[in-house]
């Protein structure tokens, strides 16, 4: 029995705006039924790429492929996709019920199963009972379940979010991505997503395209991205990381610049790295192989830890110490400490990759 094709395959896809490229020849696949983001900062190339896959722009060169159709070419319309913006482009002057079953007017559906499917996704977006209402008499978290049930009740192959929270206030945001989840899985169609919010990819998605300069610099689940990033950009956008400079010296040790040995997984690496640990995982004092000596620069309490800066000679070390006791001892500002972590939460990238990044 053949394999099934993935929803979405990009193959090797380059998009220039005159002298600027904005996509660097990128390739990728989208399992069906996935919840797929990419995340990036602006200008990276992750909302050019999802144009393309809906349509509203042409790539310069290589393939776009929904299922095992060659799409490049087809208008949007043509497409079995729909797109979910950040303006959310409901008709104001109609109900909830007439603007989720716009589309399907459109395709001359019979109306009995226009009422039975909008009804449908009326209630699974949250909204039972609301359908009545003109889109003014409702919130903004409101107004994007209504978008989004507007592009779900055409059933398409892949649903394109284009940074859909971004107009949301950070504590509807959280509640949405929670939400959006929810619906993905609910409906199992694909969801690709463009995003510039590490937290909410990672909140979301099953799989993320880590993108930086128009190509892909990592491609994983949440888990090995976060864990065991392949570059310092990577390290970097996803949550916050403590690199320091050092050298390979031998399997399983890098020497960093105050001459201080720590262990980590050098496979594939060797010559000059940064090594690198989340703040996390780095306790003070504690019982971990890797060890530095340093001072407390300052501390910030941020709730569930206390962020704790130590200047060592290698480097600043970031720690974040729970705060799991009231009344827990944080060390004073210009204390000596010693921090450590274990080897198998050190993570090793090539040291250029770290430069570059900054």
């Amino acid at each position: 029995m053949a394999a099934e094709p993935a929803d979405v395959r990009v193959d090797n896809v380059v998009k220039r705006f005159d002298e600027l490229v904005a996509v660097d020849g990128i390739s990728l696949e989208i399992p069906r039924g996935s919840f797929f983001a990419m995340l990036g900062p602006s200008g990276c190339g992750k909302t050019t790429t999802l144009r393309m896959i809906g349509g509203f722009e042409e790539p310069t060169s290589g393939a776009i492929y929904l299922g095992d159709r060659d799409v490049v070419g087809l208008p949007p319309y043509k497409r079995d996709v729909n797109t979910v913006f950040q303006s959310y482009a409901l008709f104001p002057h109609m109900t909830i019920r007439d603007n989720v079953a716009f589309g399907l007017e459109r395709r001359k559906v019979p109306k009995d199963e226009i009422k039975k499917r909008v009804e449908e996704m009326i209630e699974l977006v949250g909204l039972a009972g609301r359908g009545n209402v003109k889109p003014r008499q409702l919130s903004g978290g409101q107004q994007q379940r209504v978008a989004l049930a507007r592009a779900l009740v055409n059933r398409p192959r892949v649903l394109l979010l284009d940074e859909p929270l971004g107009a949301l206030d950070l504590k509807l945001r959280k509640q949405m991505q929670l939400e959006l989840k929810r619906i993905q899985h609910d409906v199992g169609i694909t969801f690709v997503h463009v995003t510039h919010d590490q937290e909410e990819a990672m909140t979301m998605a099953d799989q993320i395209a880590v993108m930086n300069l128009g190509r892909i610099e990592q491609l994983g689940s949440p888990t090995e991205l976060y864990e065991s990033p392949q570059t310092a950009f990577v390290a970097g956008f996803l949550g916050k990381s403590n690199l320091l400079e050092g050298a390979v010296v031998n399997g399983g040790v890098v020497r960093l610049a105050n001459g201080v040995e720590v262990r980590a997984d050098v496979t594939g690496v060797s010559g000059q790295v940064a090594i690198g640990v989340r703040p996390e995982k780095v306790q003070l004092g504690g019982a971990g192989a890797n060890r530095l000596e340093g001072r407390v620069r300052e501390t910030a309490y941020v709730g569930v830890a206390t962020e704790i800066v130590v200047e060592t000679p290698a480097g600043d070390i970031t720690v974040f110490h729970q705060n799991a006791e009231a009344g827990g001892v944080i060390p004073a500002g210009g204390s000596q400490v010693t921090v450590s972590w274990s080897p198998e939460a050190t993570f090793v990238v090539e040291r250029e990759e770290e430069e570059a990044r900054t």
